[in-house]
């Protein structure tokens, strides 16, 4: 590809007024793959920015939260808009740590492509394999770059047949780096263009190969040219090329075009960018003229918010405005700032447009369906907010002012309102349970979590009934870390966090009697009540059962309903340990009550009473919830993640390949050893397992376990 660049002027927000003048690239890997410190050398290389800025130095253009600036590393999506050769290209860095998924995934849901970020040093893992494989698993168009080739041990071939082989065909090189006689990069041999990009000199500069260059170029851009015709629409490029047709160079990138935007194809590029920036310039060629835009990617399918069908969107700048919240975020001097993908029509300033979005109450998200003006538009340069007049379909844009608008949310028109499809979001399986560390901290605490659910599809916010415990629902520790973080300097509460209590239960192991004895007359109108009941269990599910036996009027009709009131009060607070108990059958069998002194509320503690009599006299046994758990886990790791699982008490149902190598494992296990597991799976498994979570019922706590708990319970 030759080089034709002309950088747009530095501070300025690039505008798109066509769909087919947008590229939206999301950059995906690991962290610590290069992905941010290449988002700055393109920003350069475009001429958006002068110099780039360095992550050690919370100099970046994407790394601008707070939480980022401390930490070093990517916790949010971030949008960095250039533009190059005409086009607008929109860079979404997401980040790479595996806590971070839904900013990934947000990331995704916005672009028409995916960049993924190898480094030569440390190969492919674990993660970047799995989100290559949903990537596919949707057609996302994609590409490699392998960043770091200028490190010590960065070896690009290597690093090539890795991805050649955990990637799966079509992964090809479009440049192969050319070294300097000190080993470093000296530039990159375009394999189509026949051309050398020489950067040996500090600029780059072109011209024709060396003799000795030839026999690599040959065969290299044969295995290239072979896999890009494959994909071609014209089904004559094999035969004109295998009978020694010298295809010409824009034929053959217009076929590249084609097979990277079918999903088929996935052109290799490599770039040395500390502190040199090479290969951006080859890269942004790449984006420009061989990644699709948004005309050639499919769009999510739309209904009306009640559910009725609506006619499928067309990326059209005339056509119905269809746009969706990707990201939410507040500024402290702004507001609610929310980062949207138009899908279809123009959004302007000051519109009047329809919210509405996914009634999730599991996760803490009200139901939308209002309409709101917009405020300004932006093309958001890192934190920089860049006025624009408007943005078309195709576009990203931040609109402020949305105060009603949440993440994952729909705009349209309030004549005719939209509601896109949902995105997949994994389910936060890490619970935390937080106390405000103040009472003034008290009175912020709903504001400020009300703010962290509208900006965070990955956190669930639960108010525990059972325990009382306000629990954060998260994906794991970076990202608690993250929220408290985020509580306590951009919303100034601060929040303790406590061990977490699980919904135990108690029930009668055997039957038992219990006498209740409520007598005070000594001065005054006094209090008498006494009952007689029997306690038995009853099978798992029963619930409670109040059974009148009282023969003789002994207790009056008027209180029996007070001792049944009495029993069931006492049950909630439990008999042993403090949790509520179930399952069982209490039979009202006799009595004594007081013409004068007898009470309903009496008669209810004599009730109570008789309860905790029954149980100090009977054998009471611990319920604790229990999850049945599916793994879904690399295979080489299956023999670890099982013998894990039996140590935590599980009982292993099975487990079956599923393909791809890896294995689901089903097992049930207690919830109080599943309260870290997200954390612990994890390292276990190297990053390659997940695991979702379901409820299935509380079974009888072992006799040593439950004593420890009755002991914790009792010195609390």
């Amino acid at each position: 590809m030759a080089d034709k660049n002309t950088p747009g002027a530095a501070g300025r927000a690039p505008e798109a007024d066509r769909p087919d003048s947008i590229r939206n690239v999301v950059l995906v890997g690991p962290s610590g793959s290069g992905k941010t410190t290449l988002v700055e050398h393109l920003l350069v290389a475009a001429g958006t920015i002068p110099r780039p800025g360095r992550v050690e130095d919370g100099s970046t253009v994407s790394d601008f939260d707070e939480a980022e600036l401390r930490q070093q590393r990517s916790v949010g999506l971030a949008l960095a808009p250039l533009e190059f050769e005409g086009v607008k290209i929109n860079l979404v860095d997401t980040p790479g740590y595996a806590d971070f998924v839904g900013d990934l995934r947000a990331g995704l849901r916005a672009a028409d492509a995916a960049l993924f970020v190898v480094s030569a040093v440390d190969g492919v893992d674990a993660s970047t394999q799995l989100l290559w494989e949903e990537c596919a698993a949707v057609g996302m168009p994609r590409a490699v770059v392998i960043t770091k080739l200028d490190k010590e041990r960065a070896d690009f071939d290597d690093v090539v047949a890795i991805c050649q082989r955990v990637f799966g065909d079509g992964v090809l090189p479009l440049y192969l780096p050319m070294s300097a006689d000190d080993g470093s990069v000296a530039g990159f041999i375009g394999l189509l263009s026949q051309q050398v990009y020489d950067y040996s000199s500090g600029a780059r500069s072109q011209r024709d190969p060396d003799a000795e260059h030839l026999p690599l170029i040959e065969s290299a851009r044969g295995n290239l040219i072979e896999g890009i015709i494959a994909e071609s629409e014209d089904e004559s490029l094999m035969d004109r090329y295998i009978a020694g047709e010298d295809l010409d160079l824009d034929t053959l990138i217009a076929d590249l075009e084609t097979a990277v935007a079918r999903g088929s194809f996935y052109p290799v590029l490599g770039t040395a960018t500390s502190p040199t920036g090479y290969g951006t310039t080859e890269l942004l060629e790449l984006i420009v003229r061989g990644f699709p835009s948004p005309l050639e990617h499919p769009l999510p399918s739309a209904t009306a918010p009640d559910g009725s069908p609506r006619d499928p969107l067309a990326c059209d700048v005339d056509g119905p405005l269809c746009a969706e919240v990707v990201k939410t975020t507040t500024d402290p001097y702004v507001g609610r700032i929310s980062l949207v993908r138009i899908f279809s029509g123009t959004l302007r300033p000051d519109a009047v447009v329809h919210v509405s979005g996914h009634f999730a109450p599991d996760r803490g998200h009200e139901d939308h369906d209002v309409d709101e003006r917009v405020g300004s538009l932006s093309s958001p340069l890192g934190k920089t907010q860049r006025t624009v007049t408007h943005a078309v379909a195709g576009d990203i844009v931040a609109v402020a002012k949305l105060g009603r608008a949440e993440t994952g949310d729909t705009l349209s028109e309030k004549e005719r309102p939209l509601l896109v499809e949902p995105w997949v979001m994994p389910d936060p399986l890490l619970p935390v349970a937080i106390v405000a560390h103040s009472k003034a901290d008290d009175d912020k605490l709903a504001q400020g979590l009300g703010r962290l659910v509208a900006e965070d599809p990955t956190m669930r916010l639960e108010r525990n009934p059972e325990t009382n415990q306000l629990v954060l629902w998260c994906m794991g520790e970076a990202h608690v870390d993250v929220l408290l973080d985020r509580l306590r300097n951009r919303y100034g509460v601060a929040v303790d966090s406590v061990p977490l209590r699980v919904s135990l239960r108690e029930t009668f192991a055997s039957p038992g009697k219990g006498h209740g004895r409520l007598v005070k007359q000594s001065g005054g109108h006094g209090q008498f009540a006494v009952c007689d009941i029997e306690v038995e269990p009853l099978p798992q599910g029963s619930g409670f059962e109040f059974v009148d036996k009282v023969v003789g009027g002994s207790v009056p009709r008027q209180f029996i309903p007070s001792v049944e009131k009495g029993v069931r009060a006492q049950m909630e607070k439990g008999v042993a340990a403090g949790y509520p108990v179930i399952d069982i059958r209490v039979t009202l069998v006799d009595g004594k009550a007081h013409s004068v002194d007898s009470s309903d509320m009496a008669f209810q503690q004599a009730g109570s009473l008789a309860l905790k009599e029954a149980a100090a006299g009977a054998s009471v046994s611990l319920l604790e919830p229990v999850d049945r758990i599916k793994v879904l886990v690399s295979d080489e790791y299956v023999g670890a993640v099982m013998g894990d699982l039996s140590g935590r008490r599980g009982r292993v149902g099975g487990s079956e390949p599923v393909g791809s190598g890896r294995t689901a494992i089903t097992a049930d296990v207690p919830q109080l050893e599943l309260t870290r597991y997200a954390v612990e799976l994890r390292s276990l498994s190297h990053g390659t397992a997940t695991f979702t979570r379901t409820y299935i019922g509380h079974e009888a706590m072992p006799p040593q376990v439950a004593k420890k708990v009755q002991e914790e319970s009792a010195a609390h």
